[in-house]
């Protein structure tokens, strides 16, 4: 029977609101070097998964074709912006309400936690949040290569922890993520709406809403 040993969040509007940043470096580079916008609707395609993955559907969207070396251009830059946004204007107050609570109550109890994010920069969120004492392991973009809804990367973060997938309970706000967990054989609560993520198990809209019990209440 399944027990829940451990639960391993994705980074971007889950622990951290750093959505906004990445938002604001993409709406600035297809407006300064693509030549149109996107919007906060096109954003949530954007949400989970790669950079890579990230320019490809921004080109489509927009009916543009590219060669490989200037998709990476393309990544890089926006990677550059966001960067400057994380440097400047992160700090331990951008991190969710409610959030070092519920970390606290895991390692209080006994089960361990790890960050299985898609981007390439959490270890710098991280570091810049003050939040690294609170999780086992980290598994960032540089540690994967298959993007969201592939699993690698919440089995990768089980691997490191040595715990079960059916033990795992991922906490996510992407779509491609709820799949990702699902197609990890894990349990998945899901950070927003219950409309859009449809697949999770239940959602909350704050973590000042989770407990110890309601966290076992995926179980039932």
């Amino acid at each position: 029977m399944a027990e829940i040993k451990a639960c391993i969040f994705d980074m971007d509007g889950v622990l951290v609101s750093t959505e906004i940043y990445h938002f604001k470096a993409w709406k600035r580079l297809t407006e300064t070097v693509l030549g149109f916008s996107i919007d906060e609707k096109f954003n949530e395609n954007l949400k989970g998964v790669s950079r890579a993955v990230c320019v490809d559907l921004i080109l489509q969207h927009a009916g543009l074709q590219k060669t490989p070396e200037e998709k990476a251009e393309l990544a890089a830059q926006k990677n550059k912006w966001f960067l400057e946004y994380v440097q400047t204007e992160i700090t331990p107050a951008n991190v969710y309400p409610g959030v070092i609570e519920f970390l606290n109550v895991l390692k209080q109890s006994g089960i361990k936690t790890a960050i299985g994010s898609a981007s390439k920069n959490a270890p710098l969120l991280v570091e810049k949040l003050g939040i690294k004492q609170y999780f086992d392991a980290v598994v960032d973009g540089n540690m994967i290569t298959k993007a969201k809804p592939n699993p690698e990367v919440f089995l990768k973060g089980a691997e490191l922890i040595g715990v079960s997938p059916c033990d795992c309970v991922v906490f996510e706000d992407a779509k491609s993520g709820v799949e990702a967990a699902k197609n990890a054989n894990m349990h998945c609560i899901g950070v927003g709406s219950p409309a859009v993520l449809t697949n999770a198990d239940f959602c909350i809209s704050s973590f000042t809403e989770m407990s110890l019990e309601r966290l076992k209440s995926v179980l039932i």
